[in-house]
């Protein structure tokens, strides 16, 4: 019986065996899985936080650049409007590189778009010239910056004209005949909320500069 055994295996230590061999690769093939879905997270994780961090950059090198600039008449005090500032909507003017247009003083026009949470920051450039909107050629439609958010809001800080405090963190920037001191945007996508983008932006001892 012993000489039997030791010719070979018995029929349950064969099954045994290729319980253990089937086990061993469900394990294997899991973790194979597992470390594959990881590291796609991963590489969705690196492509976001890739796109916030192009997104953010684009926003303080734009807000920066802004200028003291007339992008028109306020129809009821009759000054240049030099930044306009609401809670989903900003516009302000700044010069933009060669590559982007055809360079010099352009109109950027910051807005939310869409509703739910299917939100978009977009961004609109038109041409100035001497205080006024210069299409050219073809209207094109506005890039978008950012989309599938959840909400996007923006604050603006600056000195009260009537006495000079400094505000708090205002959805209105009232006074179009001047630049706030600083912006602060703030967005919540469906990931997660981005960190908050203050940018101070520069300032002109004469608003009206550059009518």
């Amino acid at each position: 019986m012993s000489r039997s055994r030791s010719a070979g295996f018995t029929l349950i230590e064969v099954l045994l065996a290729t319980m253990l061999l089937v086990g061993g690769l469900t394990l294997a093939f899991a973790t194979l899985r597992s470390a594959s879905a990881v590291s796609q997270r991963g590489e969705a994780i690196a492509q976001r936080s890739e796109r916030v961090r192009a997104v953010e950059e684009f926003l303080r090198r734009r807000l920066a650049a802004a200028l003291p600039l007339a992008m028109g008449i306020d129809p009821q005090s009759q000054q240049p409007m030099l930044f306009i500032g609401e809670p989903q909507r900003m516009r302000f003017a700044a010069d933009i590189p060669d590559y982007l247009g055809r360079g010099g003083p352009y109109l950027h026009d910051l807005s939310v778009a869409g509703d739910g949470e299917q939100r978009r920051l977009q961004i609109a450039l038109t041409m100035l010239q001497s205080g006024k909107s210069i299409e050219e050629g073809t209207a094109l439609p506005p890039e978008t910056l950012a989309d599938g958010v959840q909400q996007v809001s923006f604050r603006y800080r600056g000195r009260d004209p009537q006495n000079g405090r400094l505000s708090a963190w205002l959805p209105q920037w009232e006074w179009h005949d001047r630049l706030p001191l600083m912006v602060r945007i703030e967005i919540r996508s469906n990931d997660a909320p981005w960190p908050p983008v203050v940018v101070a932006l520069p300032q002109s001892s004469n608003p009206g500069a550059g009518q």
